[in-house]
């Protein structure tokens, strides 16, 4: 295994092998991988996060092919991270969005990472962040996330990225969707997708109208594109609002979002690692006594949560 000192120099110094390592490290969430975080940590802060989200179907990764052609045009390198469902079960995934982006393989300028949530909510695997980090580490900016869904608990993206577009498509129950979703909180800027189907109009009118109902507050109206992204359609105009905000985004006067990142991530690894602690804490087979006895109503999870936190074993 090489020294976590020398992967972060090879990293640092753009070794596309070094950062797959990284990533690969951090995903195992090992001792190494908590070492090698820290160290890259001081080299971050410089990429743009930008994150995609949207229902199945509704073209995310071909706008991602689209904004990585653009941003590669402009000399930029980019990372992108496509985060797939994968069930709770075996943890596996379709991970299809590579093959998507298939034109990009060879380019040393594009660093392409498929990710599978692992049964986590909020649609981002858990390491989401630290993949970004590492991305960032190694030069990349911006680095594109696409997300999967928009579903009620699927809006981690809004905790992760500076700019989120929400992506939609006509003919997908489109009323009911946007607003069981949730997503007039998290949108930058929404994009009508495939806006040569029929619908397109009627779903931007749905949209228009529901951000009439929503109240001023901090954050100014999101803008509604359209785009074809299979023929590139709308695709410089997505690209200079998506810039225009992550300048923005990166205003030093802007620091409620960050702050808000650094405290959903803070959190996050604090009920990681002790929810981790508690359970290695436990004697062999004690987990498994607890988790009988609650199935068996011998004794309510509650008091046995206390127990555990408490290093106690369950009576």
């Amino acid at each position: 295994m090489i020294p976590v000192g020398e992967l972060l120099e090879r990293l640092t110094d753009g070794d596309v092998r070094a950062l797959a390592r990284a990533i690969s490290l951090a995903e195992d969430q090992g001792a190494a991988a908590i070492e090698l975080l820290r160290s890259a940590f001081p080299h971050t802060g410089r990429a743009s996060i930008i994150g995609l989200t949207g229902p199945p179907g509704a073209g995310k990764s071909s706008l991602v092919d689209r904004l990585v052609t653009a941003n590669r045009a402009a000399g930029r390198k980019v990372g992108v991270i496509a985060v797939d469902p994968s069930s709770t079960y075996s943890g596996g995934a379709i991970l299809g969005d590579r093959v998507r982006m298939q034109e990009h393989a060879g380019d040393e300028g594009v660093f392409i990472r498929s990710m599978a949530t692992r049964g986590h909510l909020g649609g981002l695997s858990r390491s989401t962040n630290d993949a970004i980090d590492l991305m960032d580490a190694a030069g990349y900016d911006p680095v594109l996330v696409e997300t999967v869904g928009v579903g009620q608990d699927e809006i981690d993206i809004v905790r992760t990225a500076d700019v989120v577009a929400v992506v939609l498509v006509p003919g997908m129950g489109d009323d009911i969707q946007a607003i069981k979703a949730g997503i007039l909180e998290i949108a930058d800027l929404f994009v009508i997708n495939k806006a040569d189907r029929v619908g397109a109009d009627r779903l931007q009118s749905e949209l228009d109208y529901m951000l009439s109902l929503v109240g001023p507050g901090d954050r100014p109206k999101p803008p509604i594109l359209r785009t074809v992204a299979v023929r590139g359609d709308g695709v410089a105009e997505l690209q200079q609002q998506l810039e225009a905000r992550t300048a923005q985004s990166a205003d030093p006067s802007n620091v409620t979002r960050r702050r808000e990142r650094a405290r959903a991530r803070f959190l996050d690894l604090l009920r990681d690692r002790l929810i981790r602690s508690a359970v290695e804490g436990m004697a062999d087979g004690e987990l498994e006594r607890i988790v009988a006895s609650i199935a068996a109503h011998e004794t309510d999870p509650y008091s046995a949560v206390d127990r555990a936190l408490h290093g106690e074993e369950d009576a």
